[in-house]
């Protein structure tokens, strides 16, 4: 499959931070059984329809474009995510966050709150201010309802738009290239050309609302700037081919200077920063990125000035990956004592003991973080793997509550629906398996494997899957005719 910055034509990119300026009031996903999910549940006709195609947009995005699974990782995303934003205007919006496995610099955020990022931002934001800026930025276009504003169509133009525009992405995202920049021009050229006209004012604007929010929530707002500059530099380097983020957010010296004066008005309130928490984390991407060459993520790592426990952690796990498990081990516990608050060094030192097959240790040393942090989900499916070898049943319960508080996270049904097979759940392992399919894009083969579980919850007389897979059943259906406008 090619790299996303490779398959998506520039202009088409455009469209990820526009897409992202909807604003969504959906109401929380009802909590019963496996606390599954709806696409549903938006306070007004209009953004209940913009929800429901952002989330079977990022059902599609999930079955088409690389991802990056790292819970670690995107347990840290998250958590940046919501220190932004409650000072990002955002007012309710359920964000969803997902990483896709690409080196090129890029971020975006589509309708239904999904937030995006690659495994490149990390390699190139060299400190914590610098990534967050970007986050700020996106979350800037959301608030501000930048794609509702920018059309000068009438409403019911907007959702064929949207729709036709978001396919040409899924279209271009898995390799059609110029069959995704067709699909999304045939009808909506007029819309496209409102959309770029407007697309400097909504740039300052959301460059405003993302400074403000830095300052707000203890970030210093000099970041943003700093990192303007920098995409600055890497686009007169790069010329005709920079990333698409640097296409679909050109930085202008009138918006450097801009961004320089803004910044400089502003106080940051209770500022706090992690740069070596931020560089355990660069490590990580850096570690994906150089899958097949490990030492370059080690060299760029030391080259490009990251703090020495970030060197050392990434040498850790250099050293897992070679085999090397107790001298692993040896290092993040030794890290882990040296920084007690960051709960990802006992959890990657728990990761690596199950990759070496050390299972009761993994099961000792991540159920030891959860009486600290219960809720912790790297350290609850690292628990949840190891004890699907030693005590499925333990993993199944364990993975049902995990479930209600992460029903749209395909790892842990895909997690779930082993663990009932291996319990001897079988009516709900093909119902966890059917949930994990229409995460992932794959709704058709969902209601397929729906059928299947009733056969199953049938022979055990299982009267509450039966209805929970009727329910489910018809919920999946909607779900499909959402996907059906991306065809």
């Amino acid at each position: 499959m090619p790299t996303l910055r490779t398959a998506y034509p520039g202009w088409i990119c455009a469209f990820a931070c526009a897409f992202g300026s909807l604003l969504f009031s959906p109401q929380s996903a009802a909590i019963n059984d496996y606390g599954l999910p709806s696409l549903g549940a938006a306070s007004t006709s209009v953004s209940n329809e913009e929800y429901r195609l952002g989330r079977a947009w990022l059902r599609q995005f999930r079955a088409q474009a690389p991802q990056w699974q790292d819970p670690i990782t995107n347990d840290y995303l998250q958590s940046l995510i919501a220190r932004l934003a409650p000072h990002s205007d955002i007012k309710g919006l359920r964000t969803i966050t997902v990483m896709v496995d690409n080196a090129s610099l890029n971020a975006f955020a589509v309708p239904g709150g999904v937030v995006g990022i690659n495994s490149g931002l990390f390699a190139f934001a060299e400190d914590e201010g610098a990534f967050v800026s970007v986050l700020a930025h996106e979350l800037g276009h959301l608030s501000q309802r930048h794609y509702a504003r920018g059309s000068a169509r009438a409403a019911q133009t907007q959702l064929p738009a949207m729709a036709a525009m978001l396919a040409g992405m899924l279209i271009a995202a898995s390799g059609g290239g110029d069959a995704g920049m067709a699909a999304a021009v045939g009808s909506q050229a007029a819309l496209i050309q409102d959309q770029l006209s407007y697309s400097r004012l909504f740039e300052q604007e959301a460059d405003n609302i993302g400074i403000q929010a830095m300052a707000d929530a203890g970030y210093d707002p000099q970041a943003m700037v700093r990192m303007f500059a920098a995409m600055q530099r890497m686009a007169r380097l790069q010329g005709d081919t920079p990333p698409e983020f640097l296409l679909t957010h050109p930085v202008t010296d009138n918006r450097l200077s801009a961004a320089q004066a803004r910044a400089a008005q502003l106080n940051v309130a209770d500022a706090y920063t992690s740069n070596t928490l931020y560089d355990m984390m660069r490590a990580r991407a850096l570690l994906s990125i150089y899958n097949n060459t490990p030492q370059q993520a080690a060299s760029r790592l030391a080259q490009e000035g990251a703090e020495q426990a970030a060197q050392d952690y990434l040498a850790a796990l250099i050293d897992a990956r070679n085999g090397q498990t107790d001298s692993a081990l040896g290092q993040l516990d030794r890290l882990a004592n040296e920084h007690p608050d960051f709960a990802m060094l006992p959890a990657s030192a728990a990761s690596v003991a199950l990759e070496a097959g050390r299972y009761d240790q993994a099961i000792q040393r991540s159920q030891q973080l959860l009486r600290f942090m219960p809720n912790y989900l790297p350290a609850q499916l690292i628990l949840a793997e190891a004890q699907l070898q030693r005590d499925p049943q333990a993993a199944y319960d364990l993975l049902r509550d995990i479930t209600s508080q992460n029903p749209e996270n395909p790892q842990v049904f895909n997690l779930l629906a082993e663990a009932a097979g291996r319990s001897g759940h079988e009516s709900w392992g093909h119902l966890a398996r059917a949930e994990h399919l229409q995460l992932t894009g794959r709704v058709d083969s969902g209601i397929r494997q729906l059928s299947i579980a009733r056969d199953a919850a049938e022979r055990e007389n299982d009267q509450q899957a039966l209805a929970r897979i009727e329910q489910r059943r018809e919920d999946f259906i909607e779900y499909r005719e959402a996907l059906e406008d991306f065809n």
